[in-house]
């Protein structure tokens, strides 16, 4: 099955939190084989992990971790296509006076070219991109 859905890290990491939050889980185990993520959120959460000293929790998270990546997540490229239009809507955002932070750009770009819907808790650090459809799983589902 295509992936419909991109995890932003906020939602990739939400599985190894103290209390995960219940609707982000259920829809998580929902769209299982309808959810990828980008290599730059692959990326904060494995340099998240990576600054925690030597601990039990840092252990969860590599094991959670290495468990993600042999699952076979799709762990999407920030590519050609993606860099392409993440320097659109840089320069575009620049103009306007709104620039958002560059992994968020590139993690929205990653969603946009590969017409996936991002899925964060931080939509307000997406809802400028445009076309990027943006969904926050935080929330409880309608369906």
């Amino acid at each position: 099955m295509r992936p419909y859905f991109l995890l932003d890290t906020c939602i990739l990491s939400e599985p190894v939190m103290r209390r995960p939050n219940a609707d982000v889980m259920a829809r998580i185990l929902e769209h299982r084989h309808e959810v990828a993520t980008a290599v730059p959120a692959w990326h904060e959460i494995t340099y998240g992990c990576r600054r925690l000293p030597p601990s039990r929790k840092r252990t969860l998270i590599e094991d959670y971790l290495a468990a993600t990546a042999s699952s076979g997540l799709p762990i999407l490229p920030y590519d050609t296509a993606a860099a392409t239009w993440h320097a659109a809507e840089r320069a575009r955002l620049e103009r306007a006076g709104a620039l958002p932070s560059f992994v968020d750009g590139q993690i929205a770009a990653v969603a946009h070219s590969n017409d996936l819907v991002l899925v964060t808790r931080n939509v307000t650090d997406f809802q400028k991109f445009a076309g990027l459809r943006v969904e926050n799983w935080f929330e409880p589902s309608e369906s």
